[in-house]
């Protein structure tokens, strides 16, 4: 299964709609997440053309972010997998600043990171799919798969082409990659 990630596509403020090049990256995916901040629903309307669409919203409702249909956190069940959704990916031990590398540099040992995200999620996942820092970024921890598809036109808070990912899904694999929307 190919699975389109996005997040933090910040529309009207950032375009009417997501950048074209979006259409391009998701071309041939079975289903597309969007891990917050989409803000209005014609955000995932015009996602849908391209395939079936389950976001979250931020935990910040009421500041802008029209509800999108789906909720906070979603959890689920995809060719074995089970895979956890939220905007913002909030760990006692790190706050809100999972960014490339934070997991490796201070997640603290003593921790279980499956446990806090059980936490988070209700039960065990092995991916989890977030955005909140516009930071892309795919890394493994303890097994489990972190994906933040940065943002596509919003980057470094300046209106641009930015990034969104790939997950492929198997019964045996998963795996993930960052698509540089610049360079379609």
């Amino acid at each position: 299964m190919k699975i389109g990630l996005i997040s933090d596509t910040h529309i009207p403020s950032a375009g009417p709609e997501p950048p074209p090049q979006v259409a391009q990256a998701f071309q041939g995916v079975d289903l597309i997440l969007h891990a917050g901040h989409a803000y209005v629903p014609s955000c995932l309307e015009w996602l849908e053309r391209i395939a079936p669409v389950t976001s979250t919203e931020s935990w910040l409702e009421g500041t802008g972010e029209t509800p999108t249909r789906n909720g906070r956190v979603q959890v689920l069940e995809l060719e074995g997998h089970t895979i956890g959704m939220a905007h913002e990916l909030i760990l006692r031990s790190l706050g809100d600043d999972v960014l490339p590398g934070s997991l490796g540099r201070s997640f603290p040992s003593g921790e279980s990171l499956a446990e806090a995200l059980a936490g988070i999620f209700g039960r065990p996942v092995d991916v989890v799919v977030f955005g909140y820092t516009h930071e892309a970024m795919v890394e493994t921890h303890e097994g489990i798969l972190l994906v933040n598809p940065g943002s596509p036109s919003l980057v470094g808070q300046q209106v641009r082409l930015g990034t969104v990912a790939i997950l492929d899904l198997t019964a045996g694999s998963r795996r993930a990659q960052i698509i540089d929307l610049a360079v379609l």
